[in-house]
């Protein structure tokens, strides 16, 4: 039950599209990291492959540790195979292995997408070692919230049938912020795979600059959340003197890499 929830999850927090398949085209530029839909992409995070006859059907992840294959479809990054999550003609929702890349290395990654038997033109995708991105639940609302009640740091009534209240500036409790693409962590974890339940905490070897509003919150814990494949957690304190309102500009940034402006949190006294 609990892993058949969070890979609904997984799948909710990338996104999904329809179906169809023939020979497989990775779309020029279209590797993005899976949050943001930015480049470069950065090893141990989500990624979304765009493109056209990526596959016949769609399909989607049933199992962790995710499988290299759905649906008849395959990914490598580099000749290493991808753990994938979701699949369709249009999209191919994957992890970028931990090992395309050693930590701290800037370069590129030949992509490869197999379909029914049928193989893309490799396609060079640029990576690096962060790649800061938010999760949003409609491309502008960040998947942020408050950690007493698990309630989405929005205004009021702003998400259908979900109960949702501003983050409060100064809550002890911690805002939690979901991501990607936010590097290496330590100790290790295994490519397609969550956090082994053995009670460590694997942190970013590099802590992240979170701000709201343009103020830097405290940041208590950045690393990798126990219950996803490649997504990031980071729990903060939002400062006083952060300004308050329903749409207030949420940021990371980490060895110079930054997060789009364009996501927000609702945020109250």
């Amino acid at each position: 039950m609990v892993r058949s929830v969070t890979l609904r999850l997984m799948v909710l927090l990338v996104g999904a599209v329809a179906a169809q398949s023939q020979t497989p085209v990775v779309s020029p530029g279209g590797v993005v990291d899976a949050a943001a839909f930015l480049s470069p992409v950065t090893p141990g995070g989500l990624v979304s492959i765009f493109g056209s006859n990526l596959a016949s059907a769609q399909a989607q992840a049933d199992t962790i540790p995710l499988s290299t294959s759905i649906g008849n479809v395959s990914v490598t990054f580099n000749g290493i195979p991808a753990p994938l999550l979701f699949v369709s003609t249009g999209l191919v929702n994957a992890q970028l292995p931990w090992e395309v890349l050693s930590s701290g290395t800037v370069g590129t990654a030949a992509v490869v997408v197999t379909s029914n038997g049928q193989v893309s033109a490799s396609a060079t995708v640029p990576v690096g070692p962060f790649s800061p991105g938010i999760f949003t639940l409609d491309g502008k609302q960040a998947v942020a919230y408050s950690n007493s009640d698990n309630l989405f740091a929005a205004p009021p009534g702003a998400i259908p049938g979900l109960t949702t209240h501003p983050a409060k500036i100064n809550d002890p409790s911690t805002l939690v912020i979901l991501a990607t693409g936010l590097g290496a962590v330590d100790p290790p974890v295994q490519t397609g795979n969550i956090p082994p339940n053995d009670g460590a905490l694997h942190r970013t070897t590099t802590n992240p600059t979170v701000t709201v509003g343009g103020v830097a919150a405290q940041v208590f814990f950045s690393g990798i959340a126990p219950f996803a494949v490649g997504v990031y957690q980071l729990n903060v304190i939002i400062a006083p003197g952060t300004p308050t309102g329903n749409a207030i500009p949420v940021q990371i940034s980490m060895g110079g890499a930054t997060s789009p402006i364009t996501t927000t949190i609702a945020v109250s006294n």
